[in-house]
């Protein structure tokens, strides 16, 4: 008896403290401070990372550097410039930072003495740098810039070409070949290649060459292109030369000297992907990320090693079915430290490579960021969960004395109900059980009925995991249920659970999305009267999917979704994707018209929220046009939205407030929840003032 009392007493002080907490705004969402890319000093104690911070009213960001001692105490803000300041690394002797600045000329290389003081303008180019890491010596950076190949390093020589493209009386786009523009940039003749630049004489060397990106673009990751050997002698870069590299995925490994050389092919036998390389600290091998099977982005993500004395590669996590994602050496170079999906969530695993035995380090829910400390006994991480926003974390690499370092979101985490979720496990017909994350509302009471929010995530091959984001938030603070379900095609549920989604688009993910629906609607507090659904890229293309298919849904709300799969393969870039996903070209397949939505207008009926961007190349915003079209002319309720300036993924602070009043606005109409804060139209107008 003692122990309810006390337990219903607990509950009780949980109860009142959420009950005196007011609701998650959109205003919130953007006090909210980022907090990401931990770093040790070289001798272990000190950290260095970025803090980013919102204006709303502004639509302005920015990022500034700050180091903390390893035990938690120390904070200091290192840069205070008006511009932002990121990717903070420390040079070899632990005495300066090395970061990217956009103060002058855009994103330049900048040093900062690690014991504070001014920070001194590095590089001065007409072009921009990126990702800047170290070689051993100090005295040298490598980068990666975007320059005309003809031009290579020659500073003068691209800035007159880019001038005339920029400024001349006539503006016009060439290609010969495809690839001519990629997620949102016109390429124009541009390459990413590798750059030496020298502290001292401030000279810049190009160390690759050719009509090719090198290193090819990658989406995340420390470095992720390219690597630098622990002697500073060999770069590691990786490429796709191939002819028709826009629709295949044979990146490869290229060995390159640093004093100049012809580059050697490693992984030339395998015509999958492999990327992401990093040396071992004893310089023996290269670890990198690599793929099975030909021009399929979703493979199963591995990690191998190449042994660079016996000139042999090794897989390591052929049996650990789960993508492989962000890894680092052990300071020992007998293991490596990696980041895997695996059912919602992103934990932290150690695999030997020896033996190859793979064991579990940390799950503390979504680890977006980490690095080991040099003496190999700790860890930093930048961690966040659904009801807890981003902040850097240190624990012992044996997974034991975990503790939060950073409070930046201390203040805005008790005052606000930032809502934690539940997770439950649905059955669907086709077999499996749905993974699905449900947020109850703020003030939340089971006496009552709530609308839902039913959240289709895109990739198609992705997850919801546990960590925080907007859209977890804001809506149940308006007093919406918000489920997040992890159908067919998701990745941490194994290889061949992700594998099904493809050449089935309209199919099993279709039966778990309506399975999930069928069992939410039979929760008491759940009002089945008032359900809507919502979804981005995928999963704006299954919202155009359910509105030809179910009038199960109140309300509907598409973002950048593929509505024709034929006009879509006409325009967008990345063509090995719906290569494979749909089993060919439209003109020799016959998914392409299967599972195009556009073939279903007839039976439109929802009322539907369409939005778009016009710079998005990945889905053209002409097929959110397409639908909308098709709504209107089937007499269905429905808004377009087309953010001027935004591609796939919209400017987080200048366009996803209005992306977030817009759902709410349409929600409320339709489905009841609380008004949108501000006036959808305004902003509109406001946004195409400001430009």
């Amino acid at each position: 008896m003692r122990k309810l009392i006390i337990l219903l007493l607990s509950l009780l002080v949980v109860f009142s403290a959420w009950a005196e907490k007011r609701p998650f705004t959109i205003d919130d969402l953007y006090k909210i401070k980022s907090v990401r890319d931990p770093h040790f000093s070289p001798d272990g104690k000190k950290i260095a990372f970025t803090v980013t911070q919102y204006s709303l009213k502004k639509g302005k960001s920015n990022s500034d550097i700050y180091i903390i001692n390893a035990d938690g105490s120390g904070l200091r803000q290192m840069t205070q410039s008006d511009a932002a300041d990121s990717h903070p690394r420390w040079s070899p002797d632990g005495k300066f930072l090395l970061f990217v600045s956009e103060r002058k000329n855009g994103s330049q290389l900048w040093l900062l003495p690690a014991n504070g003081g001014e920070a001194k303008q590095l590089s001065d180019l007409s072009y921009e740098v990126s990702d800047p890491l170290w070689v051993p010596d100090g005295q040298n950076i490598l980068f990666v810039a975007e320059v005309f190949p003809e031009c290579g390093a020659d500073d003068e020589g691209n800035k007159k070409i880019n001038d005339g493209l920029e400024n001349g009386i006539v503006q016009a786009h060439l290609a010969d070949s495809l690839f001519y523009r990629h997620w949102n940039i016109w390429k124009d003749g541009r390459r990413f290649h590798t750059f030496i630049f020298n502290i001292k004489n401030k000279q810049t060397r190009e160390l690759t060459h050719g009509e090719w990106d090198a290193p090819s673009f990658l989406t995340g990751g420390d470095n992720a292109g390219f690597d630098i050997s622990p002697d500073g002698k060999e770069l590691c870069v990786a490429a796709n030369t191939d002819s028709n590299r826009w629709e295949t995925t044979n990146k490869n490994l290229w060995l390159i000297p640093v004093s100049g050389g012809k580059p050697v092919n490693i992984t030339g036998e395998n015509k999958a992907f492999d990327g992401y390389p990093h040396y071992s600290p004893d310089g023996r091998y290269i670890a990198y990320l690599m793929q099975k099977v030909p021009n399929y982005e979703s493979d199963l993500i591995r990690l191998a090693i190449y042994d660079r004395q016996k000139k042999t590669k090794t897989v390591l996590t052929e049996n650990f079915d789960n993508w492989v994602g962000d890894f680092h050496w052990a300071p020992d170079s007998r293991s490596i430290y990696f980041l895997a999906s695996v059912k919602g969530h992103n934990p932290l695993y150690k695999v030997d490579i020896k033996s190859k035995k793979i064991k579990q380090v940390l799950d503390l829910k979504t680890i977006d960021d980490f690095e080991i400390s040099p003496d190999g006994k700790s860890v930093v991480v930048a961690r966040r969960a659904i009801a807890e926003p981003r902040e850097i974390w240190i624990a012992a690499t044996n997974g034991k004395n975990i503790r939060r370092l950073t409070f930046f979101n201390k203040k805005i985490e008790e005052q606000v109900d930032i809502r934690p979720a539940e997770e439950m496990w649905i059955q669907s017909p086709t077999g499996a059980k749905i993974h699905t994350f449900v947020i109850k509302p703020h003030n939340f009471d089971p006496g009552k009925k709530y609308p839902l929010i039913l959240n289709v995530h895109g990739g198609p091959q992705s997850q919801w995991m546990d960590s925080f984001r907007g859209d977890w938030q804001v809506y149940p603070g308006s007093g919406y249920v918000v489920a997040f379900p992890n159908p067919h095609g998701s990745t941490g549920y194994g290889q061949k659970f992700t594998h099904e989604i493809s050449r089935d688009y309209g199919g099993q993910v279709y039966e778990d999305v309506m399975a999930v629906a069928d069992s939410l609607e039979k929760i008491p507090w759940i009002d089945k009267d008032r359900m809507g659904a919502m979804g981005w890229s995928f999963g704006g293309f299954m919202m155009m999917w359910l509105e030809g298919h179910t009038q199960r849904f109140k309300a509907i709300a598409a973002m950048m979704g593929v509505y024709d799969q034929t006009s879509f393969y006409g325009t967008t870039e990345e063509l090995w994707f719906p290569r494979y996903d749909l089993g060919g070209e439209p003109w020799n397949s016959d998914l392409y018209q299967k599972y195009s939505p556009s073939r279903f207008a007839k039976n439109f009926k929802t009322p539907c929220l369409v939005i778009t961007g016009e710079k998005d190349f990945r889905v053209s915003y002409t097929q959110s046009l397409q639908f909308f079209t098709a709504l209107q002319k089937m007499g269905v309720p429905s808004r377009l939205i087309v953010l001027k300036n935004d591609c796939h993924w919209p400017s987080y602070v200048k366009s996803m407030p209005l992306y977030y009043d817009a759902h709410l606005d349409w929600f409320h109409k339709y489905l009841g929840g609380a008004p949108a804060p501000y006036d959808v139209k305004k902003m509109v107008r406001n946004m195409l003032k400001s430009k």
